[in-house]
């Protein structure tokens, strides 16, 4: 599955600060649990990915696509 592929896959998302220093972004799913951990520069970089990518995806024009995401 690639970046482009749609899918019919639902998952929460929470992300949020350890009380170890870290910033966990957590995905979980009917079949996946993972929490993935990042030191707070790393969590600058992929914050500054994700913004990098939303302004090119309202570049283009599309509304959004696929199914909207649950956010807690």
């Amino acid at each position: 599955m690639g970046i482009n592929s749609e899918s019919d896959i639902t998952a929460n998302l929470q992300i949020g600060p350890t009380d170890q220093g870290m910033v966990r972004i957590y995905i979980q799913g009917d079949t996946v649990d993972l929490p993935m951990d990042f030191d707070p520069e790393e969590a600058i970089e992929i914050a500054e990915e994700l913004m990098a990518a939303a302004e090119a995806a309202r570049g283009m024009g599309g509304s959004g696509g696929g199914q909207p995401k649950k956010r807690r």
